[in-house]
This record gives structure tokens, C-alpha cells and sequence, in this order.
């Protein structure tokens, strides 16, 4: 098991890591799914979804790793012939190949972690699988090349437009949209970014926008707000990080279920793959819809058009709006897209499973689920209560996700045997 809390990536040496050796090394998934995770924190990638992307890089590399000697699921890309060796090593191999890199600032580090985890772990750094886990890093990396991500140099800053409806940069940063290059990023599995564009938003003069900016305008407010306390609570629990967030419960439920290595792998691949794909659907939404946030909304109110929406110059959200159109949202797309491979992975949506927030002005820092539904139900209410959302997006963001991840669970990563428990319920 990881440590409970591991030091910034920039220091990780042989004695960041580890506490007792993994059980038959089916917990070698999610231990490197802590240590990419706080890779790409640290990495200072920009505020947004761009980070999905890296995870879900490593973990397509992982599952790649041990498929070719476990055998259990097809690869995504890499087919390794004659592959040999501990599953482990050839996991922790993909995994810090990957990581070195696109976060090649942090190699020495990573490194440094990567040969405490095999000395700790009993595992030799002359394993045949370390050999398994470069080549389906290398295959991953390769297929991943010039996708439309990170461009250097990058677009002109894209700052939206001024007139009704459209977004704006927001203050207090007043900055121009993050990563707009997001939005025509190659998928991991959808055929295009638009296969699942949002319908347009309703018109600013209709009864359907009236309602939600009343409900954004009363109970997202930072001030003088129709919240409770304990809405309040919910709302910066719901506010955090969602990269740490959903991957941090993802070893929590992997760790509960005791899964073994070749389904840990597919499992976190599938999530972070969905979870990635559901960032471009939202952000192709974003780019192409341009709506603006409830502030700007607000603020603008009585320029609208519509009688029922009364403006407030002074308005402010509860928390800081984000450098990003509106339309859809991408904390429902991603959630959507989890939950849907997790229920389909498991085959109900009967589970019990703690959810830990990255923020601390949340009073209740864990909440404890018992059908996966019930967090994606939270996501579509929190964001209205953050003051950041309409609602009427975020329903439709959290379809977005679930179609997307139904697309991916169908189409990828399949059981090399038809009758594998988990496939397709």
C-alpha cells in the first residue's frame, strides 16, 4: 500500500516511497496511479482537463504492459509477442517511461521512485517484464505523438466575444480561456471530439434559462446566498481537483474489491481513458457554443432580453470562476464518464465507496456513497451551488460522460475470453 500521503513529486527519492510489499502485486496499479497522479500535479500542467490526458496515457501504457503477459484483455495498441516476466515490473516499467516522458522536469525523481519500487517490491530490475512495460510505453507514446496536445508554441489566446450569451474572461485573473487547443485533441477512442457535441444551449429569452439563472443567481451567490450551511459544505466539497478526486476513489474501490492485476489494469485504463475522452467532448462543447458563466450572466442580466431575469452588477459566485466557457461542464462530463464504467465494470450501481475532497474550507472532507449514481446526482446539483453552472448543462454534461463511456467500455479493452465475468452486464 502507498503511504498516506506522498512528498511533492520534486522530492521523491528511494525514501519517499512504500510501506509493506503488494499482495500477489495487485495493488502495483494503484500505487503507480498515486505516483503518476502526483507527477502531474506537480508537473504545473494548466488549470482544466489537459491533465486527463496524461493519465490516461500512463494507464493505457500499464494495462498494455500487463495484458501481454497476463492475458486477460485485449491491448490497446501494443501487441507484445513472447512476453514474459512479473506483471509488477512490467507495470511500474510503462508507467515511469510514460511520466519521464511528458513530464521530463521530473525524470530524475520519477526515476529515483521507480528503483525504490522495484528494490521494495522484491522485484529485479533485470525482470523480463521491465522489458514488457518500455516496450508498451514506447507503443503508447508513439501512438499518442501529434495529437493535437500541449502545442508548442501555443494558439493565440482565445478570449471569447462581447456580446449576449458569450463568454468573456472573468475576474479576479481576467484570463483567457485555458487550453482551447483541447477541443481538437485526437480522442483515445471516440472517431472525433464532436462524436458526442452537446445540443445548443437554450435561447437567454426562454422560461428553461430564466429558471436556471434565478436558481445559479439565488443559491450560488457568495453573499447573501439561499444555501444552508451544509449546502455550502457540499458545494466546496464538490470544488476540488476532480484528477485527484476520482482516481484517489478509484484505488479505493480497486483496493476494497481486491482486484486482481490484469482487472486493477483495465479498470483504471477504461476510467482514465472515458475520464480523458469526456474532457474533449466538453471542451469541443466549450469552443464551439462559447456560453457564458453565470457571473457574466448575471452581471449582464437586465441586457438579456428575457423580463424574468433580473441582472446584479455586484454579483459574485462562491468560488472563482474558471478560465473556460461554460457549455458543458466538465466536472459532469468527466463524472458521467466514471461512473458509467464503473458500473458497467462491476455490473451495478450498488456499492458502498468513500469519496475524499481536495479542498479545505469543506467541512466534511469524505462522504461515503452507496450507489455510484448518487455521487454523479451530487456533481449536477454542487456546481449550481458553486455558482460556476446552470443547470441546465449539467444534466446533459453527465449524459455526455455516460455516452462516452459507453462507447469506450464497448469498443475497447475487451475480455480475450467471452464469458469474463464483468463483460458487458
Amino acid at each position: 500500500m502507498l503511504m498516506n500521503t506522498l512528498q511533492k513529486i520534486t522530492g521523491l527519492s528511494a525514501a519517499l516511497y512504500l510501506g509493506v510489499a503488494i499482495d500477489a502485486r495487485a495493488d502495483v496499479v494503484s500505487d503507480w496511479n498515486a505516483i503518476a497522479v502526483q507527477t502531474i500535479v506537480a508537473g504545473g500542467r494548466p488549470p482544466g482537463g489537459a491533465p486527463f490526458l496524461d493519465i490516461a496515457t500512463v494507464h493505457l501504457a500499464v494495462h498494455d504492459a500487463v495484458a501481454a503477459i497476463d492475458g486477460q484483455f485485449h491491448p490497446y495498441y501494443a501487441r507484445i509477442t513472447g512476453a514474459s516476466g512479473s506483471p509488477a515490473a512490467a507495470a511500474a516499467k510503462a508507467a515511469h517511461d510514460v511520466l519521464v516522458n511528458r513530464f521530463p522536469a521530473l525524470a530524475v525523481s520519477v526515476t529515483a521512485t521507480y528503483n525504490s519500487y522495484l528494490a521494495m517490491n522484491g522485484l529485479s530490475q533485470n525482470d523480463p517484464g521491465v522489458t514488457v512495460g518500455q516496450q508498451a510505453a514506447a507503443g503508447i507514446i508513439a501512438v499518442r505523438a501529434y495529437d493535437g496536445s500541449f502545442p508548442s508554441p501555443e494558439p493565440p489566446p482565445f478570449i471569447g466575444g462581447t456580446g449576449l450569451g458569450e463568454w468573456r474572461p472573468a475576474p479576479p485573473a481576467l484570463a483567457p480561456m485555458a487550453t482551447p487547443w483541447l477541443a481538437k485533441v485526437r480522442p483515445f477512442a471516440l472517431k472525433n471530439p464532436a462524436q458526442f457535441r452537446a445540443n445548443p444551449p437554450p435561447a437567454l429569452t426562454s422560461e428553461l434559462y430564466a429558471q436556471d439563472y434565478n436558481l445559479a443567481k439565488d443559491f450560488g451567490s457568495l453573499t447573501n446566498s439561499k444555501r444552508t450551511q451544509e449546502q455550502t459544505d457540499f458545494a466546496y466539497f464538490w470544488a476540488g481537483n476532480y484528477l485527484v478526486v476520482w482516481n484517489g476513489t478509484l484505488r479505493s474501490i480497486a483496493s476494497a474489491q481486491r482486484l486482481n492485476i490484469g482487472k486493477s489494469a483495465r479498470l483504471f485504463a477504461l476510467a482514465n481513458m472515458a475520464m480523458a475522452d469526456a474532457v474533449i467532448t466538453a471542451w469541443d462543447s466549450k469552443l464551439h457554443y462559447v456560453f457564458w458563466r453565470p457571473l457574466t450572466a448575471i452581471q449582464n442580466g437586465d441586457n438579456d432580453g428575457n423580463p424574468r431575469t433580473v441582472g446584479d452588477p455586484t454579483w459574485q459566485p462562491l468560488i472563482v470562476t474558471p478560465p473556460y466557457p461554460y457549455y458543458t461542464s466538465g466536472a459532469n462530463n468527466v463524472t458521467g464518464a466514471i461512473i458509467r464504467v464503473l458500473r458497467s465494470f462491476f455490473g451495478t450501481n450498488d456499492m458502498t465507496f468513500p469519496v475524499t475532497t481536495t479542498v479545505t474550507e469543506a467541512v466534511q472532507q469524505t462522504r461515503v456513497y452507496h450507489h455510484f449514481t448518487d455521487a454523479a446526482d451530487d456533481v449536477v446539483i454542487a456546481r449550481v451551488y458553486e455558482g460556476i453552472h446552470f443547470g441546465f448543462a449539467d444534466s446533459l454534461a453527465r449524459t455526455q460522460g455516460e455516452s462516452v463511456a459507453t462507447w469506450v467500455f464497448k469498443h475497447f479493452l475487451r475480455p480475450v475470453r467471452q464469458n469474463d465475468d464483468d463483460e458487458d452486464h
